[in-house]
């Protein structure tokens, strides 16, 4: 670990962001091209997003399997736009066992094929809606522009399938999941995404709707943070999913699916992050509170070290807690590393600290002295919880304001153009692909998201002037 400044986010974004996750430890790049090792603290993060996403989706019915990585070509061939959505990223293998297959295996980008083929099987009757299956898998999709975390050839996700009755419970389901990703997103990871409709030409490659959370960070980019497909009947006519209805009548389901992948560690980290390294929201720390153990001798070593137990073992039944205790290196540069990996909250015992009784709390999110505070170890742990509620609310706060501030509402395609740099755009669009086209042509900026939140009207759209009914967020993306 390192005590080396980090580039400052203002000189160059990108490279701030590569040296964050490098010297923090949360990934690694492999060594085939594109690909990240992902580290223990790094995966400790996605194992408490696992946490919050999965109690959430067993709390609406869902529950988990698993289902095989290799795919039959054919498979993804049955469904046209799918086939054609993917095929660039499709890693295939051909040998097996050093003999040619005699059908090429597609290595899985995503799995509503090879769950299509296996609800037919399972479903023959309206008894046997709905179905509600989540599985935690890697998926593979061959990216030429990779970057750790946010695109990588291998990632890490959840993936949702479910079958029903009808297009209403269909739509419903794709609601449902797009809500839990927000509550998720704003109330765990304290990232105030914008839920969406995705446009027909941004949309997942087969369904018939696609809704999205979209993420700004801190250089002002969108990143798309989670989606939920309502496929309509496109899989299930694919794959033969019917289902003999009350009157005997054979019908066919109607399916979803919805993901939320290790991509959005990268939102954290761009979200909330600084030029002193993460700073990561209590809710999904590692590591919620450390504690540095500060002395000259071994006389004030016994009474610190004490003292230092004392406290962790006060706070260890309700928080994640680490003590410090490495030796050879100096308190300054312990502050630094736990500000590096984003700890919530430092606390800070020394001699003078245990004549009183009391803790010296430095808060991650408020650098310098003006987020320091003396704790009495009576009462601590209920002083604590108090505080990193409040780390967690801040954050969001902070990241809600320099959102908004950063969205305008364009009424001229000249200060959309204006706007898309360095900023998102709010603006009436009339729904045409060509309008997307030249925008993207002209800026690089795409339609992020129409937002579920309408203002209701009519106005022009602000790029050919045409009637639109619909406001939707343009912005450059990750």
């Amino acid at each position: 670990m390192s005590n080396e400044k980090l580039t400052p986010q203002r000189e160059n974004f990108s490279e701030w962001y590569n040296q964050v996750i490098q010297r923090a430890e949360l990934a690694d790049y492999a060594p085939v091209r594109g690909c990240m090792v992902v580290r223990p603290y790094g995966w400790a993060i996605w194992e408490n997003i696992q946490s919050a996403l999965d109690r959430r989706f067993k709390e609406t019915g869902h529950v988990n399997a698993a289902f095989p990585m290799f795919i039959p070509m054919s498979f993804l061939e049955k469904e046209k736009e799918h086939v054609e959505g993917f095929s660039p990223e499709l890693a295939v293998v051909t040998i097996g066992g050093g003999e040619k297959l005699e059908e090429p295996l597609v290595v899985r980008p995503t799995s509503e094929t090879i769950i299509g083929y296996m609800y037919s099987k399972w479903i023959k009757s309206y008894r046997d809606l709905p179905v509600l299956i989540n599985q935690w898998a890697n998926v593979v999709r061959w990216e030429m522009r990779t970057r750790l975390f946010l695109r990588t050839l291998e990632f890490y996700w959840q993936e949702g399938h479910t079958a029903h009755a009808t297009a209403q419970e269909a739509e419903e389901e794709t609601r449902r999941m797009l809500d839990i990703y927000t509550d998720f997103a704003v109330n765990e990871a304290a990232v105030p995404v914008i839920p969406g409709r995705k446009s027909e030409t941004e949309k997942f490659a087969g369904a018939a709707r696609s809704y999205t959370i979209e993420a700004m960070m801190g250089d002002t980019k969108a990143l798309q943070a989670g989606t939920s497909h309502n496929l309509g009947q496109n899989f299930a006519r694919a794959f033969e999913i019917q289902y003999l209805d009350e009157n005997n009548q054979l019908q066919y389901c109607w399916t979803t699916s919805w993901g939320l992948s290790t991509r959005f560690i990268g939102a954290i980290i761009m979200t909330h992050g600084d030029d002193q390294g993460l700073i990561l929201p209590p809710r999904l720390a590692p590591i919620q509170i450390v504690i540095v153990p500060i002395f000259k001798n071994d006389a004030e070593a016994s009474q610190v070290m004490e003292m230092v137990e004392e406290v962790r073992a006060s706070l260890a039944g309700r928080f994640r807690v680490r003590v410090d205790d490495r030796e050879g290196m100096t308190p300054g540069f312990k502050f630094n590393d736990w500000e590096m990996r984003g700890v919530p909250l430092r606390l800070e015992i020394g001699p003078k600290d245990v004549e009183k009784r009391s803790v010296m709390a430095a808060r991650r999110d408020i650098p310098g002295r003006e987020g320091k505070t003396i704790l009495p170890l009576e009462g601590l742990a209920e002083t604590i919880d108090s505080l990193l509620a409040q780390i967690q609310s801040a954050l969001l706060q902070r990241a809600t304001a320099f959102r908004d501030a950063h969205i305008l509402q364009p009424e001229s395609y000249a200060e959309l153009c204006s706007a898309v740099e360095g900023s998102w755009a709010l603006a009436w669009w009339c729904g045409s692909s060509e309008c997307e086209a030249r925008l993207k042509d002209d800026t690089r900026a795409t339609t992020r998201c129409i937002p579920l939140d309408q203002p209701g009207g009519e106005g022009r759209c602000c790029i050919c002037g045409a009637p639109a009914r619909e406001k939707a967020y343009f912005a450059k993306a990750y």
